[in-house]
């Protein structure tokens, strides 16, 4: 209990009765956390990321017949693939002198 000087006011005494009243088994559950979501674009003002720079065609078809670079010209697979696929997609130009393979610049054989 607690005792009142001379100089205690009586709302100081109430205030710390209900403290302790709110420290014992009536005290409130905590409350949970809020969990806050926060607003707008956290990337806003950032510069933009560059993208990944994807495998050419030809590098995925060089790729699957496990070539390398010494091997390119004496591979029948991919001389074959590469003639299929001359005016479609990237085929190195060192390779297509090589093999005497001719590209039609005006052809439209786009996927």
């Amino acid at each position: 209990m607690h005792l009142v000087s001379p100089t205690t006011r009586g709302s100081e005494v109430a205030k710390s009765n209900r403290a302790e009243y709110y420290r014992g088994a009536m005290a409130e559950p905590a409350a949970q956390p809020r969990i806050v979501r926060k607003r707008g674009n956290p990337n806003w003002g950032r510069p933009i990321p560059p993208a990944r720079v994807l495998p050419t065609e030809f590098e995925t078809q060089v790729r699957q017949l496990r070539l390398t670079v010494e091997t390119y010209v004496s591979s029948a697979e991919l001389r074959s693939w590469c003639e299929r696929n001359k005016n479609r997609v990237y085929v190195p130009e060192w390779l297509l002198d090589e093999w005497d393979i001719p590209v039609d610049p005006n052809s439209c054989d786009a996927a």
